[in-house]
């Protein structure tokens, strides 16, 4: 029973870990973000993802914050049909991540 107890715990503190450092931004808060410039339009980073795909098409959009940094996810499918996911900084527009769904 203590085995049961100690590895039910350290999955929740894992668990608990992990949202306290990445948190999805509801509307509300990403326009506000983006009004305020906080971040880049939202225009200007699916510019940036389609550019490092040309005539691909977006799928998916997010906005997080991870460990203080906006993060902006895209998932997006070229004319190919091959699914990409890129991740950009959302207050430099510098794109972070750039790997093929598999």
């Amino acid at each position: 029973m203590k085995t049961l107890t100690a590895v039910f715990t350290a999955s929740l503190i894992a668990m608990t870990a992990s949202i306290a450092h990445a948190r999805d931004l509801g509307p509300d808060e990403a326009l506000r973000l983006r009004d305020a410039g906080t971040i880049v339009s939202f225009e200007k980073l699916n510019a940036t993802a389609v550019s490092k795909h040309p005539g691909s098409t977006i799928t998916e959009t997010e906005l997080e914050e991870e460990y203080g940094k906006y993060i902006y996810q895209v998932e997006m499918r070229d004319p190919q049909g091959l699914e990409w996911d890129l991740e950009l900084d959302a207050v430099s527009g510098q794109v972070l991540k750039d790997h093929q769904d598999t």
